[in-house]
């Protein structure tokens, strides 16, 4: 199994393709009944339809995927709302970027299947034969990539380009990590910023604006939930089920953060649980949400199964050499024509032409130029999060496709990585990289709430008794 074009699938909103790799899988909506019945009208959202066939394909694929993690399946008609709410997002998304004038051109979309296919060690034909191998439609899965990537373009839009973090807030945080603070105490001086929590998450929703008795039977039903949870029944199943979180489809299942990554919701609370313990009901604007922590890393703390894990000295990073060549995009330069060219620079240098020459003659980053596009020893957080990404994929040696940063559009090679000391100016740099990815990601969650919110949504899935317009998604 290819674990990492799995990591990579389930960010899709519709998370298009499960795995590729050994195991066998079946993709596409499998059999299919009569036309009348699948072509059906599940969901009406403002001016778009869903249909029972595209239902029906997104939940067959979901059910693999939970399979494949070892997790109870929910009964149908639960698992087709949470699926179905997973569709409503997506569709509203994509509309919400069309009126925000962001596109993804052909060659761009190109670019991203082929790291894609990189990335797993295949060319684009081995990536289209294993896709299309047991019946997948490719042109299905181009789609689904090309609305993520909208997605992302929206976020960075709507969202990234207008967080700002201050000196101040940056002290205040450094401060709790140092020394404790609300992040579980201790002073163990810097431990708690190295300590990693991996968290899972359950949501019962709350409209905007809610009224009290909406409140009162939120909290009721987080509480019945919270009970079951603590008479055993499966916490991945139950998010699966009933939360209304975007990760629920994937159990709740929030990932790895560091203690400086955590939403700020959960700040007090998680460093004082234990590997396996679950939260109280922590209420947010959003609703009730129900935490677990699965497993802990880094400050001496004890992993889930027991094992006791040391963390790397605090004072150590990893550090890469690169250097990069870029192109801004202006009148006279299109994304598409700036993607273009450094593909071209990118052929040139990897038929044998030095790649410092052809910096020195192509990049319009001025101070990097001069030294051949280097940008010396970069540590984590002294570059945009775009940048970071793709040079972090790369091993030693590697150039990667043109990608585009807020800077404009970029290819960069990695030459060689080391660990090394932290310095105060690279520290401030992570915490203020932290704060900025806590606070854009609480500002998307709110985002996608209202966008969720002010759509009109009728809800046409049987054995519904009518046709509702909701104007949130439904608790379970």
């Amino acid at each position: 199994m290819n674990k990492r074009l799995l990591a990579f699938l389930l960010y899709l909103p519709l998370v298009i393709l499960p795995a590729i790799g050994q195991t066998q899988l079946v993709f596409g909506p499998g059999p299919e009944g009569t036309g009348s019945a699948l072509d059906a009208i599940v969901a009406v959202v403002n001016d778009d339809v869903i249909t029972r066939r595209e239902l029906e394909a997104a939940t067959a694929t979901i059910k693999i995927q939970l399979r494949q993690q070892k997790v109870p399946i929910p009964p149908d008609s639960v698992l087709e709302n949470q699926v179905l709410e997973r569709l409503i997002l997506s569709q509203l998304q994509l509309r919400a970027a069309e009126r925000n004038g962001i596109t993804v051109d052909d060659a761009t979309l190109n670019a991203a299947i082929e790291t894609l296919a990189r990335r797993n060690n295949m060319n684009l034909t081995q990536l289209r034969q294993m896709i299309e191998k047991d019946g997948a439609d490719f042109a299905k899965f181009r789609d689904d990539v090309r609305r993520e990537i909208m997605a992302g373009r929206l976020r960075q839009k709507l969202v990234d380009s207008q967080i700002q973090v201050s000196e101040q807030d940056v002290d205040s945080l450094q401060a709790q990590l140092a020394g404790g603070g609300n992040l579980g105490g201790g002073g163990n001086s810097g431990a708690d910023g190295e300590r990693e929590y991996h968290l899972a998450q359950i949501l019962i929703a709350l409209p905007e604006g809610a009224t009290p008795q909406q409140v009162e039977t939120a909290r009721r039903e987080a509480d019945k939930v919270l009970a079951r949870l603590r008479q055993g029944a499966d916490f991945r199943q139950m998010a699966v089920s009933v939360s209304a979180g975007r990760q629920a489809l994937e159990g709740g299942d929030l990932g790895w953060r560091r203690a400086d990554q955590l939403p700020t919701l959960f700040t007090e609370v998680v460093p004082k649980l234990r590997p396996g313990q679950l939260s109280e009901l922590i209420r947010s604007p959003s609703g009730f949400h129900i935490v677990k922590l699965l497993e802990v890393k880094g400050g001496g703390e004890t992993k889930g199964g027991g094992e006791t894990r040391s963390s790397a000295p605090s004072n150590l990073v990893t550090q890469t050499h690169a250097r990069h060549i870029l192109l801004k995009t202006s009148p006279q330069l299109s994304d598409d024509e700036a993607r273009q060219r450094l593909a071209q620079l990118r052929q040139r240098i990897q038929s044998g032409e030095d790649f410092a020459v052809v910096a020195r003659a192509n990049s319009e980053d001025t101070p990097s130029a001069e030294h051949g596009g280097d940008l010396g020893w970069v540590t984590p957080g002294m570059l945009v999060p775009q940048f970071e990404q793709a040079m972090n994929e790369l091993q030693p040696g590697e150039i990667s496709a043109p990608f585009k940063t807020p800077f404009g559009w970029h290819i960069v090679q990695v030459q060689e990585r080391r660990q090394g000391p932290a310095s105060t100016e690279t520290e401030r740099a992570r915490v203020r990289e932290a704060l900025l990815r806590r606070r854009a990601d609480e500002e998307w969650e709110l985002t996608l709430r209202r966008l969720r919110e002010e759509a009109y949504v009728e809800i046409r899935l049987q054995p519904a008794a009518a046709s509702v317009e909701s104007s949130a998604p439904p608790t379970q």
